[in-house]
């Protein structure tokens, strides 16, 4: 089965080999879900006590020219760590804002880079609501690369990776310096208005 899967990716990569052609102004849209894994840096933090979770959102890439465009959109993350006893899960309603470079002869592959706002939504350790202790908004950085499977003119599959190294302590209290981090793999389908 998986044979059958890459060889029908190929096969479709070969039959649609010619750049697509973008003008300022132009808009693509990408629902999509992320399998991601996050995890804390910072002082007693142990980047191995990782914790996995579905994540899903929308992107939205509006094109400067066929090379750069602005990508933002919305995005549900679940991030937190969990060892064999606890689990500490934080769910952000995350905002990136991202500069998009296009490359490769039919710019198919893109490279992002930029900052995250996100505002927490919930916050439990171990099923116990700590939302109190946790602050409310966390910044961080973003990148990624992706790839565009083009099925059609104006339709597309996106697989991408994607990162996320928190800037700003989570926790409320100076005492212990939390920083959210994680990556994640995605596919999404991409619209082309």
């Amino acid at each position: 089965m998986r044979k059958l899967l890459f060889a029908a990716m190929a096969v479709l990569g070969l039959t649609n080999v010619n750049a697509q052609s973008r003008d300022k102004g132009q808009i693509e849209v990408a629902p999509y879900v992320q399998y991601m894994s996050s995890f804390f840096n910072g002082d007693n933090a142990d980047a191995s006590n990782s914790r996995n979770a579905i994540n899903f959102g929308v992107k939205a890439d509006y094109f400067f020219n066929d090379r750069w465009s602005l990508r933002s959109g919305v995005s549900f993350d679940s991030m937190g760590a969990k060892d064999r006893i606890d689990e500490a899960e934080l769910n952000y309603i995350n905002i990136p804002v991202n500069a998009n470079w296009h490359f490769g002869s039919t710019r198919k592959w893109n490279l992002n880079f930029g900052v995250t706002p996100g505002f927490l939504s919930s916050a439990k350790f171990n099923d116990r609501d700590i939302k109190e202790t946790i602050e409310s908004f966390q910044l961080g950085i973003s990148y990624g690369i992706g790839y565009k499977l083009e099925l059609s003119d104006n339709f597309s599959i996106l697989f991408d990776m994607q990162g996320l190294v928190g800037l700003t302590n989570v926790n409320k209290t100076d005492a212990i310096t939390t920083l959210n981090a994680g990556s994640g793999f995605g596919i999404g389908g991409v619209f082309n208005f």
